[in-house]
C-alpha cells in the first residue's frame, strides 16, 4: 500500500514540475555516470550496468521529443575509457554497436525524424563500432527534429588542443593571420563537435564536475549544469525535469541581472545619452525581461 501511494504522490509531483518548465533548453549534454556503480552494488557484471544504462538512453531520447528539445548530446565513450580493463572495454564496443544499429532500426526513431550522429576521434574506434556508427548515421542522414550526438572517443580538451596547433601551424606559414582568428574560425574547425552551443549540461551518479565535455560548447555558452545522484540506469523523468527547471532559473536570473545593469547603466548616463539609452535598453523589454525602477535591490 505504501508503494501506491508512494507512486501516485511521485505522479503528482511529476505533474507539477511539469506546469513549473515553461521553456526547454535547445540543446542539452549529459553525462552518463553511475553505470558499474550500479552494478556493482547489485552484484552484477559491469556490463548489466552499461546495458540498464542503455535503456535510460532511450527514456530520455523519449523525453527530448516529448518537451521539443532539438538536440541532445550523450557522453558515451570518452577518451579516458581507452585506460579501462579490456574485457571491460570490448563489451562496451559490443553494447555501443548493438545499441547505435536498434536505434538506427528502431520505428520511434523514424516517427521522431532523429538524425543520430557520432563525435569525437571515432578514427580510434573498433572497425565493427565505426561500421555501426555508418549505419546508424546513414539510416537517419535525411532527418532533422531532433539532433542526437553520440560522443565517441571524445575529450574536449584534446580536440581544443589539436585546432590551436592547426591554427598556429597555419599561422607560421602566413596561411591566416591570427588577428583574424575569431569564434566562427575556431567553430568550423571543431569538427568533432555538436551543432550548436550547449545551454544545459546533466550529470548523474553524484560527481560535481564535467569531465572535459565539450569544453567550447557548454563553458563558452555559460551553460547552465545540473548535478545529481542517482546513477544513470535509476535517472528518472522527474530528475530530468529537475535539470530542466534549474535551466529555466539560471536563465532567468541571467535576464534580470543584465535588465538591471542596462537600467544602472541608464541612470548614469546624461541627457545627451539618454535618447540612444533607451533604445538599448529598450532591447530587453522586448525579450519580456522586466526592469527594476530606481528602488530595485542589487540581489536576485
Amino acid at each position: 500500500m505504501r508503494r501506491g501511494l508512494r507512486g501516485r504522490l511521485e505522479g503528482v509531483y511529476e505533474r507539477l514540475l511539469e506546469r513549473e518548465v515553461s521553456g526547454a533548453p535547445t540543446h542539452v549534454a549529459v553525462i552518463q555516470d553511475g553505470n558499474r556503480r550500479y552494478a556493482i552494488e547489485r552484484g552484477a557484471e559491469t556490463t548489466e550496468g552499461h546495458r540498464a544504462g542503455a535503456d535510460t538512453t532511450e527514456r530520455v531520447l523519449r523525453w527530448c521529443g516529448d518537451l521539443g528539445i532539438e538536440e541532445l548530446t550523450l557522453y558515451a565513450f570518452s577518451t579516458e575509457n581507452f585506460e579501462r580493463p579490456p574485457a571491460e572495454r570490448e563489451a562496451l564496443f559490443d553494447l555501443i554497436t548493438e545499441k547505435l544499429r536498434t536505434f538506427a532500426d528502431r520505428e520511434e526513431v523514424h516517427d521522431r525524424a532523429v538524425h543520430i550522429r557520432a563525435i569525437g576521434e571515432t578514427h580510434r574506434l573498433p572497425d565493427r563500432v565505426r561500421t555501426a556508427v555508418d549505419y546508424a548515421e546513414a539510416r537517419t542522414a535525411d532527418y532533422d527534429r531532433l539532433h542526437l550526438n553520440v560522443a565517441l572517443a571524445y575529450g574536449g580538451r584534446a580536440e581544443l588542443l589539436g585546432v590551436a596547433r592547426d591554427v598556429a601551424r597555419e599561422a607560421a606559414a602566413g596561411d591566416v593571420r591570427p588577428g583574424e582568428v575569431d569564434v566562427a574560425e575556431i567553430e568550423g574547425r571543431l569538427t568533432t563537435g555538436p551543432t550548436r552551443a550547449v545551454d544545459l549540461i546533466i550529470r548523474t551518479g553524484g560527481d560535481e564536475r564535467t569531465s572535459n565535455f565539450l569544453p567550447w560548447h557548454a563553458n563558452g555558452n555559460e551553460a547552465a549544469v545540473y548535478f545529481c545522484a542517482p546513477y544513470w540506469p535509476e535517472f528518472s523523468r522527474v530528475d530530468f525535469l529537475r535539470a530542466l527547471r534549474t535551466y529555466q532559473s539560471r536563465r532567468e536570473s541571467w535576464r534580470r541581472t543584465r535588465a538591471r545593469r542596462a537600467a544602472a547603466l541608464l541612470r548614469a548616463l546624461g541627457d545627451v545619452e539618454l535618447e540612444e539609452a533607451r533604445r538599448i535598453v529598450g532591447r530587453f523589454r522586448d525579450q519580456d525581461v522586466p526592469l527594476p525602477t530606481d528602488h530595485a535591490p542589487d540581489g536576485d
